[in-house]
Order: structure tokens, then sequence, then C-alpha cells
């Protein structure tokens, strides 16, 4: 019985070490927590949609804020430069009424820019790739109206990604 119960606890006490064995304390890449800085420069948008380039950019500065692992420069001598086009926007039902199939009630909005970071002293492109946001939205009684008010969340999303390539280091 003893013999069982200490089985037991060696082969959980194991489990636990080997999940955290890839874990590292901070920010990837070796460099400590804000001690680079990174300037968001305005997205240039080539959809339809206006004012999508302010909320890209306002999304990414509070998800690189918030995240600590860069300092935001907002007086343009940053040491990583991200910069972008946003390329596409797109609004696709994915649910009808069940009563008329023409009428969409749900839809996801999904927007993508091609991202760049660059070194600003080099020149050196760390990542170049297009990144992709999604959200959903219920249509309601104006569409417009709630596209408008979903389109914070979709940027969010976005800023999310790219703010996770930069900091991550997966590219």
């Amino acid at each position: 019985m003893k013999r069982g119960k200490v089985l037991w606890q060696v082969g959980a006490l194991a489990i636990l070490l080997t999940g955290c064995a890839g874990y590292n304390l901070g920010p990837a890449g070796g460099q400590t927590s804000g001690s680079r800085t990174v300037q968001v420069d305005p997205f240039v948008n080539k959809t339809l949609v206006p004012r999508l380039s302010d909320y890209v950019m306002n999304s990414l500065r509070k998800n690189l804020s918030q995240d600590g692992a860069y300092r935001l420069d907002t007086h343009g001598d940053g040491d990583v430069v991200l910069s972008g086009e946003i390329t596409a926007y797109t609004r696709t039902p994915i649910s009808v009424q069940s009563t008329d199939v023409l009428t969409a009630v749900d839809y996801e909005i999904t927007m993508t820019a091609q991202i760049t970071a660059r070194e600003r002293a080099t020149g050196k492109i760390i990542f170049q790739k297009p990144v992709t946001g999604k959200t959903t939205l219920r249509a309601g009684a104006d569409l417009n109206s709630a596209e408008r008010e979903s389109i914070p969340m979709l940027t969010d999303d976005l800023a999310r990604k790219a703010t996770s390539l930069l900091v991550d280091g997966t590219w």
C-alpha cells in the first residue's frame, strides 16, 4: 500500500517538473523587459473602410504597452519600427434567420494587415508577415452601427497577434 502511494507521488512530481521544463521567465530572446523601445508608424489603409489605420495604431500601442517587453516610443526614435498596410477587410455571413435564408444574422469580420518590424539602427527586417484579426458581430436592426462598434474588437485581435509576433520572437 505504501509503495503504491510513493510511486504515485514520484510520478506526479515527474509530470510537474517536466511540464515546466520549457518555460522561461520574462521576454523571449534573452532580453530584459523594457530594455528596447518600439515605435508604431501609421498604417496605410488600402481598404474602403475609413479610419481603420487609427484603430490599428491605438490597439497596437495599447497592447505593446500592456505587454511590457518593449517600451513604447512616441518620439520617433525607437529601436524597432513597426509599420504596415491594411490590405483586406471582409464581412462574411455565418448564420441566417430561420424564417429567411437570405437575411444574415451573424457575421464574421476579418482584417488582414501586412506588418513589418525592422531595426532602426541596421535597417534589418525582423519580420514581415500578414497578420489577420477576426471578430463576430450580431447584425441587429442596424448593420452599419453594429459593424462600427465591432471594429475596436477586430483591431485588438490583430494587435494581440502582431504583439505576440514581435515579443515572442516567432518569426
